[in-house]
């Protein structure tokens, strides 16, 4: 910082980086302040001013300036303390002090508060304009790289979820919508197919993601924890209540909570959930009061919660509260040759851990990478890799090195090739055949089935009432006629 005093260049020296700049004017003399106005002003500066700390700081909550000048000797709180606490809601907006002492003590004592800089009183009006011109070109280039901060975030939030097959362009342009709402958000995939990374980039993505995000496994705990793990608990609501426990919904506050595996949530426990959604509080177990929560809602599932739904088994009350916007994740065959993108990455990860840059697929493995199914998804083929790496005597990655179930995998097995025209089947009976085989590699999920299959929701329930297919069921109820 310098003691702008000292400066004789003009104002107009260079071309300002903030030509409509808006400076917040403190100063408790009347005709001073109306003086430092008209001339900012004529300068082209948009003016806002305060006679004092106390309406100056009630002016900055709502406004946006680029910077501040006031005078050292206000009434009641001085220039320096209003500094302290100008930084303390903008750590990086610029302050200017006007001092009527030009000694070392004054110097320091701006520095100290965080001043940008201080002039000298008696001052020519330039020395104050170029003082602020500055100050404001700063807060300029400040905004600028915020920006550019925030553009860098928003294209490499989603740069984790790899592949760029049509479902992943497709999953990264829902997500980008997805993620400016903030709304309740259920994702819904097969397990393996990275449920999980999909919640915390939709939060990384989002104006929540400064705050928490805290992730449970709603099938993990066990059904007597759940309520206290969700809402929390007082001192001594239970045997092993020593302590007051906050619940997830309140450590999660102002960021996001995932709930995976929403599906497995007991029917019992449901309406305590869905009240909490809607009254946006949450009452701890053994407690007499309700605690407020300002969080967003990501659940996941693998389960068909739309059949489940129908069974009666999930309310739909609550599939509704947790179902305001969808989103698919892929399964892993529905994905082409992501396959290798996906392996050839979690190589190049295995290959900085063990120092073996080398690392590479054969072809036959590549192929066979390709043919395989996946049912265990992406985790089933990063599991895959890694076996493979450890279990490799070479650098290449040979078939031979991968499990025996995908190296024994027939991908003919669903195809029937055949010159009897008495055994060609009808284009009807084909697709029965390969959508109930669908339907039943993804466990009975439809909407997943709809995903991999590349037809509506609605297509597939109607074609399944016509086959007889009970929801929740993979095979007709009767055999076909």
């Amino acid at each position: 910082m310098s003691n702008s005093s000292a400066e004789a260049a003009s104002p107009k020296d260079a071309e300002s980086l903030a030509p409509k700049a808006r400076i917040l004017i403190v100063e408790d003399d009347a005709s001073m302040r109306e003086l430092i106005e008209e001339s900012l002003a004529q300068e082209g500066f948009q003016t806002l001013s305060a006679g004092n700390a106390e309406g100056a700081l009630k002016l900055l909550e709502s406004e946006s300036v680029h910077a501040v000048v006031t005078d050292l000797n206000l009434g009641g709180v001085n220039g320096l303390e209003l500094c302290r606490r100008i930084h303390a809601l903008d750590a990086l907006l610029p302050v200017v002090l006007i001092t009527a002492f030009g000694s070392l003590d004054a110097a320091v004592g701006a520095v100290r508060a965080g001043a940008y800089d201080f002039i000298t009183k008696p001052f020519k009006m330039e020395q104050l304009v170029l003082a602020l011109r500055r100050a404001a070109d700063l807060r300029a280039i400040q905004s600028e790289l915020s920006t550019l901060r925030r553009r860098v975030a928003d294209a490499s939030a989603f740069e984790t979820l790899v592949g760029d097959s049509a479902p992943m362009q497709r999953l990264r342009s829902t997500l980008d919508r997805v993620a400016r709402s903030d709304a309740a958000v259920l994702i819904l995939g097969e397990s393996g197919t990275g449920k999980e990374l999909i919640a915390r980039s939709i939060h990384a993505h989002s104006d929540r993601r400064k705050g928490p995000f805290v992730a449970v496994n709603m099938g993990a705990i066990p059904s007597t924890l759940i309520e206290s793990e969700l809402f929390g608990h007082a001192r001594g609501a239970f045997t092993s209540a020593h302590d007051k426990h906050a619940g997830l919904f309140v450590q999660a506050n102002g960021g996001t909570l995932f709930l995976d595996e929403v599906g497995e949530l007991p029917l019992e426990l449901q309406p305590k959930l869905l009240r909490a959604l809607e009254g946006r509080s949450v009452r701890p177990v053994g407690a007499e009061h309700d605690v407020s929560f300002d969080v967003r809602i990501v659940a996941a599932t693998h389960r068909d919660l739309a059949g489940r739904v129908e069974e009666g088994t999930f309310r739909e009350d609550l599939y509704f509260r947790l179902n305001v916007l969808d989103v698919h994740a892929p399964p892993l065959r529905a994905r082409g040759r992501d396959v290798l993108t996906l392996a050839q990455h979690f190589l190049a990860m295995h290959a900085e851990q063990t120092k073996r840059p080398g690392l590479a697929l054969s072809p036959e493995a590549a192929q066979r990478m390709l043919e395989y199914t996946w049912p265990g998804n992406v985790r089933e083929l990063k599991n895959c890799v890694e076996r493979a790496v450890a279990l490799s005597r070479t650098d290449l990655i040979a078939l031979a090195d991968l499990p025996e179930r995908i190296r024994d995998f027939d991908p003919g097995h669903l195809v029937v090739v055949s010159r009897d025209i008495d055994a060609l089947l009808p284009l009807e009976v084909i697709e029965r055949r390969y959508v109930l085989h669908v339907l039943e590699a993804v466990g009975g999920n439809r909407t997943v089935a709809a995903d991999v299959l590349g037809m509506g929701r609605k297509t597939l329930y109607r074609k399944l009432i016509e086959w007889q297919v009970e929801p929740g069921a993979t095979r007709p109820s009767s055999a076909p006629k």
